[in-house]
């Protein structure tokens, strides 16, 4: 990862590849942000001016580079927009400058340092700066002999073939005060691990089956004192862990749940996060067509959210007391798979008949639910990339928030939207519950087409115990970017849900979580 660094140096005569500043796009044309006052002086107060005749506007995401003053050790200016200048008084929002830091880091790729003079007024500024551009500084190129040959095996170098922005120091931070180091270490942490929860998305599944991830999780388990339980096939039996069993019964590599626990001596609360962990979804016996199976690998992205979001929980020292379940199987067709037609009896004794292979993360789900339920924790947040409906309803950027309580699903919407992450409530109409009705089981695990994200929910909601507040956030859009990179968005694996459940955690150890 990119080393940071809090510096009070002047940026004229700071040595660096490159001097970052922001642009804010004003009513009469570009402005330059607070930050680069030393930069603008040393253009004669004509930078906005010469960035104008140069085409930038201060647009969000926008980069423009140009050659540094005289005097100036840096020889590369790097002007990033800010979007819509605030109003006056007002400082600029955290995710404008986390999208800015971050945009700017991926354009500097290759260079060893750079200096980031945008606008800290606080401490909490040079958090969300320092968040952006870690995560705008990831590559996933793991598996490029070309990238390896350039930077050695060591660098783990861009797409393009550059290696990650080096180093960043950051203007106008303040070192030794404490607010500021903070901030630094906390976003530090929380980006290390939705980095590596990026690079558990965008790991091929030949390469990572859950027994492979299972090991991962143990050997972070180890590194930050959390404790950790496997369950393998022969115990998931002995359980009657029969939906996780079934969703994995085609594949030869055997399911597992895994159990993360961090506790704080000094927590008053208990939270419980569920991720579902497919590490690849060809459908079963309902095979996706020709298409729709390309990025399946990316099906594991809410249990690497949860994973990453409790080692970042135990990183940070919150006081709440914090449980992660990763439910793990490869959903494949073969003689030994689950049929459409077959009856599962999941964990929590209840019966379903599965009438598509293909919705099988909620099976998967179901059983973690209800094993996470056991421990009565003060709420559950379930993560999943569950369902296509959820894309369709709210795009590729936003994931969608349903809960069995309307407080909590509103709590979690604020902490998404604290840290950054688009999400949008979703209801759980009643209506729909019907259309999941079976002559032969409990439950069925598909009902009306419409509403299929809700419908999901619905399901979700029967294997949550009695009592227990629940959410859950259906991630099948953002969770894998198949366009190009934006902000601190990278192609591929992004990381969706780690900062909203960090946040929830934070909120939950401050109790303020609802």
């Amino acid at each position: 990862m990119t080393a940071l660094t809090l510096s009070t140096a002047a940026a004229p005569g700071l040595r660096a590849d490159a001097i970052v500043i922001g642009v804010a796009k004003g009513a009469g044309g570009p402005s330059v942000a607070p930050g680069a006052e030393a930069v603008d002086k040393a253009y004669d107060g004509r930078l906005a001016a010469v960035l104008e005749t140069l085409g930038a506007s201060g647009a969000e995401g926008e980069v423009t580079k140009l050659p540094a003053p005289s005097g100036f050790k840096a020889p590369v200016v790097v002007a990033v927009g800010l979007g819509a200048e605030p109003e006056k008084d007002a400082g600029f929002d955290p995710e404008a400058l986390r999208r800015a830091a971050g945009a700017a880091a991926r354009a500097l790729a290759g260079a060893k340092k750079a200096a980031f003079a945008l606008p800290l007024a606080e401490a909490a500024d040079a958090g969300v700066v320092a968040e952006g551009l870690l995560l705008g500084a990831y590559s996933f190129d793991a598996y490029k002999a070309s990238a390896k040959e350039a930077k050695g095996a060591k660098a783990k170098a861009n797409g393009n073939g550059k290696a990650p922005l080096a180093e960043a120091a950051l203007l106008g931070g303040k070192p030794r005060d404490k607010a500021y180091k903070a901030a630094i270490e906390r976003a530090t942490a929380v980006a290390e691990e939705l980095n590596r929860a990026r690079d558990l998305v965008n790991t091929p599944p030949n390469d990572l089956d859950p027994e492979a991830f299972a090991a991962v999780a143990q050997a972070a388990a180890k590194e930050h004192g959390i404790k950790v339980q496997v369950l393998d096939e022969k115990a998931l039996a002995k359980g009657g862990y029969g939906g996780i069993l079934g969703v994995g019964a085609g594949s030869a590599s055997g399911p597992r749940l895994v159990k993360l626990s961090y506790t704080s001596p000094k927590a008053k609360k208990s939270l419980a996060f569920v991720g579902k962990g497919i590490t690849y979804d060809s459908g079963g016996i309902s095979l996706k067509p020709a298409g729709h199976n390309e990025t399946m690998k990316c099906d594991m992205a809410g249990a690497a959210a949860v994973f990453a979001a409790v080692v970042a929980a135990a990183r940070l020292g919150l006081e709440v007391n914090v449980t992660g379940w990763l439910a793990l199987a490869e959903n494949m067709p073969s003689g030994s798979a689950t049929r459409p037609g077959d009856v599962l009896r999941m964990y929590s004794g209840k019966t379903v008949e599965v009438l598509n292979t293909d919705a099988e993360g909620r099976l998967v789900l179901a059983d973690a639910l209800w094993a996470a339920s056991q421990d009565e924790p003060d709420a559950i947040i379930d993560v999943a990339t569950l369902t296509g409906a959820m894309m369709l309803a709210l795009g590729s950027r936003t994931y969608g928030i349903m809960a069995n309580d309307d407080a909590f699903r509103s709590a979690v919407h604020e902490a998404a939207e604290e840290a950054g992450e688009p999400a949008w409530p979703m209801p759980l109409p009643e209506h729909l519950r019907k259309g999941m009705d079976s002559p032969t089981a409990d439950i069925a695990n598909m009902g009306e087409r419409m509403g299929g994200g809700l419908v999901a929910g619905l399901f979700l909601r029967e294997f949550v115990g009695e009592g227990i507040t629940w959410a859950h956030l259906d991630i099948a859009g953002p969770a894998f970017n198949e366009g190009g990179p934006f902000g601190y968005t990278p192609k591929g694996g992004t990381g969706t849900a780690v900062r909203t459940l960090v946040r929830v955690a934070e909120l939950a150890a401050a109790g303020e979580l609802g």
